[in-house]
């Protein structure tokens, strides 16, 4: 795939850049340990200043960086900008939180025959960072942070058709004091990848993306004993069950399917309804996304911009096609619209089956699946019959149902009566083939560093328990 900004409301290629050598790659990790080397032994107060002064920048800097991220992948513009906003408010909490995140916590010392013992959280290197390009900034954001507040350095591999928003990034951490190299963009394509998690310099990597990169990501990592976290697929439950307000529900399941153009992992894709309320659920939920507006994604008054490429939205409609050759009822949109830009209309899909594709399948577009059910357990049963486990919506006023669904459930996440996303303050990952380790709060900060025992004794008399050493 061509390292290049495709306008995907036009199809125009506007830039395109050649990949890096050999030589050229070898480099970049180079200069990445080094600053390393310089980060590490910086203090957590020093690197705060520099992550502030990144927030600075990016506040700054919104509206420009926000046209970009909506030129190369087709967001609205109005999300291109809060994204922004959010990855500066990402930036202030780990600086305001990474003393406390990054403290020595005491253990009992007198339990393990020591006069001191502790847990002392240190960064473990240069990390490759893997990402998509649905939140071209947030992605990143949320893994570099982190990374780089705990003193690691980071490498980008950054989606081939984002890379303005990759080259970006780095500089404004570059201009905000970070070490040259603290954070590098590398312009490659995903054949390096292997090379470079083989690296030896390269301690660990983090990837937001398809299954498969999962597994060829986790397999290389394997092989070289390096460690990862993985931030897979979803094809995240909306369940609705009779307590629920529908007119509230309906309203947000049409934020939730349609957010990012319909194209991001924690989108709600199945809506899983109670029959006492799915008529009416349907209804309404069908005339909100039929009356979305799908357009020019730097006009304002547009809901929907384009699908990030012509591929993207030829599967989707396939996906949709598959559903409707086979029996399903189309309620809005399924049509292939005519004209410059890929774009797909907002479509709900109701009367699936195991046979069709969209049963099983995640759907990258602002397409809904709509599931009929007759029970507590059976919503669960539909919920969870995925293999997918990423996030998940339930909306019940039953505080016994509420108490049912935080539990029984099977994703990294569960929101009640509200619309999945994701915070710094609050871990996020998922499970199943929805990858494993977690992002964001203080456990992200912690994926990437070694959390050393510190085990301290008044001399060479007290260190008794050598004989049952580990």
């Amino acid at each position: 795939m061509p390292i290049a900004t495709t306008n995907p409301a036009t199809g125009q290629v506007l830039k395109t850049y050649e990949a890096m050598s050999t030589e050229q790659l070898d480099a970049a990790i180079e200069r990445t340990d080094l600053a390393y080397q310089q980060l590490r032994t910086t203090t957590v107060d020093q690197r705060a200043r520099w992550m502030n002064a990144a927030a600075d920048l990016l506040d700054a800097e919104r509206d420009e960086i926000a046209r970009i991220m909506t030129t190369e992948m087709g967001k609205t513009y109005v999300a291109a900008q809060a994204e922004v906003t959010k990855c500066a408010t990402a930036a202030r909490f780990y600086a305001d939180r990474a003393p406390a995140f990054l403290a020595d916590e005491p253990a009992d010392a007198a339990a393990v025959k020591a006069t001191r013992a502790f847990i002392r959280y240190q960064p473990i290197g240069v990390v490759l960072a893997v990402m998509p390009w649905n939140f071209p900034l947030w992605q990143v954001m949320r893994f570099a942070a982190p990374a780089l507040m705990a003193g690691n350095t980071g490498l980008l591999k950054h989606a081939s058709n984002v890379p303005q928003t990759a080259l970006l990034l780095e500089d404004v951490f570059r201009r905000a004091g970070f070490p040259e190299g603290a954070f590098t963009a590398l312009l490659v394509g995903s054949e390096a990848v292997e090379r470079i998690l083989g690296d030896p310099r390269v301690r660990a990597a983090t990837l937001t993306g398809s299954e498969p990169a999962g597994r060829s990501i986790a397999q290389i990592a394997g092989r070289e004993l390096k460690k990862t976290v993985l931030e897979l697929g979803g094809s995240d439950p909306f369940v609705v069950m009779p307590s629920a307000d529908v007119d509230r529900a309906a309203e947000v399941a049409t934020t939730a399917r349609c957010q990012n153009n319909g194209q991001s992992c924690i989108a709600a894709k199945r809506f899983i309804v109670h029959t006492d309320v799915f008529d009416a659920f349907a209804e309404k939920f069908a005339a909100n996304m039929a009356a979305l507006r799908v357009g020019d994604p730097m006009d304002p008054n547009t809901d929907v911009g384009p699908l990030a490429s012509e591929r993207g939205r030829d599967e989707v409609h396939a996906q949709v096609r598959d559903a409707a050759d086979n029996g399903a009822s189309v309620l809005c949109g399924g049509e292939l619209p005519t004209g410059d830009g890929w774009f797909y209309p907002p479509t709900v899909v109701t009367d699936l089956t195991p046979q069709m594709r969209m049963w099983s399948e995640e759907v990258f577009g602002p397409v809904a699946g709509l599931f009929r059910v007759s029970s507590y357990e059976e919503a669960i049963e539909v919920a969870n019959g995925t293999s997918f486990g990423l996030g998940s919506n339930a909306w019940t006023r039953d505080p016994a149902e509420q108490e049912r669904f935080a539990t029984d459930l099977d994703a990294g996440n569960v929101f009640i009566n509200g619309m999945t996303t994701s915070y710094p303050e609050l871990p996020f990952g998922g499970v199943k083939n929805s990858g494993y380790g977690r992002e964001l709060s203080e456990l992200g900060m912690r994926e990437f560093c070694n959390t050393k025992t510190v085990w301290v004794g008044e001399g060479a008399a007290s260190a008794g328990a050598g004989a049952h050493a580990e």
